[in-house]
């Protein structure tokens, strides 16, 4: 299932997906909580992207600064598996850095490049900060729910007296590989109890995620 909707679009809906970049900026209108532009990776990216799966250690990079100078690419070629490979992905993920200080007016963002060979938060939740952004390089890519498919009394730790938090299972939706989300958690001025309900999707055996996420500071 790709980024376009497992259900029919709602009159009144709270996301935006599109495959021009315009529709980002979409993220500061009050009634959007999830603005999604969809792409295809280039071969390039992709390589380099297969470089880190391909590692036999699983690569894990975290980086806080300011992406328009030379530091983040830097650190990036320092940490990535097969640098040259990688350069590709190393420009792409720099990209998306500058383009979210941009958007937020911040000289700082928080950056994650990560492998996972599991679910990092197999359990729908909402991010307890304004803003993410979230990409998939590698892998099944994010899944969200629209909020009429949501029991918002099931979210928070487990629990036996909980509801199931999905209301309806085929309203299930999720983001492809390329596809570049900003989705606003509960920090967000206005959305601190409608902010996006998503999970990471399970990972089979023998295969891996790689998964950017890049905070404003």
């Amino acid at each position: 299932m790709t980024a376009a909707l497992a259900t029919p679009l709602a009159e009144h809906t709270h996301w935006a997906i599109d495959r021009e970049v315009s529709v980002l900026p979409r993220i500061f209108e009050p009634d959007i909580t999830l603005a999604v532009m969809q792409r295809t990776l280039s071969p390039e990216v992709i390589e380099g992207a297969r470089a880190q799966e391909e590692a036999r250690f699983a690569l894990s990079f975290s980086w806080r600064g300011n992406p328009e100078g030379e530091a983040l690419e830097a650190d990036l070629r320092k940490a990535l598996h097969a640098p040259e490979i990688s350069a590709a992905l190393i420009a792409d993920v720099v990209m998306l850095a500058q383009a979210v200080a941009c958007l937020f007016e911040t000289e700082e963002v928080g950056v994650r490049l990560r492998r996972l060979d599991e679910a990092m938060c197999p359990r729908f939740h909402c991010d307890r900060l304004p803003v993410r952004l979230v990409s998939t390089y590698l892998g099944p890519g994010s899944e969200w729910l629209p909020d009429d498919a949501v029991n918002r009394d099931g979210l928070g730790a487990p629990s036996a007296t909980k509801p199931d938090i999905m209301r309806v299972p085929e309203a299930l939706n999720t983001l492809s590989a390329g596809d570049v989300a900003l989705m606003k958690g509960t920090g967000w001025v206005g959305s601190e109890d409608r902010a996006l309900v998503h999970r990471s999707p399970n990972v089979a055996p023998g295969q891996s995620r790689l998964v950017l996420t890049i905070d404003p500071a």
